[in-house]
């Protein structure tokens, strides 16, 4: 059984990680094979493409915020619900997507994301 002292610390490390914009950080919270798994399409992408993701929010966000956070850890990992939040840099409009997620870790890395949000909050963010 994992530590949930530890699996804690990795939850508030790697949200954290993604409020900073520090994309090496939040690369380290992943295991190598590592999938994230999104309810609007139903497929896994790699590590890779969801930190190109993540880059590209940063950069047209500023601000970006996991706001009201809700953290549970569970014995194989966490889940946490929140509101993502931001300014859009193109327009200086405030921004918000509601979501859960729900993260399997193992040996201290995030092995598993599943991510569960309304789709048509995406498109306040592009």
């Amino acid at each position: 059984m994992q530590n949930s002292d530890d699996i804690e610390r990795l939850a508030v490390r790697f949200f954290e990680a993604i409020e900073r914009g520090d994309i090496d950080s939040v690369r380290a919270c992943f295991a190598a094979e590592a999938g994230i798994w999104h309810n609007t399409d139903e497929t896994i992408v790699s590590v890779d493409h969801t930190l190109k993701v993540l880059t590209g929010l940063v950069t047209r966000i500023k601000n970006v915020r996991y706001e009201n956070r809700r953290l549970s850890i569970l014995p194989e990992g966490f889940w946490q619900r929140h509101a993502l939040t931001g300014t859009r840099a193109s327009d200086g409009a405030g921004v918000r997507l509601p979501c859960a997620i729900f993260c399997e870790v193992r040996d201290g890395r995030i092995t598993l994301i599943d991510e569960y949000f309304d789709s048509a909050h995406v498109a306040e963010f592009r």
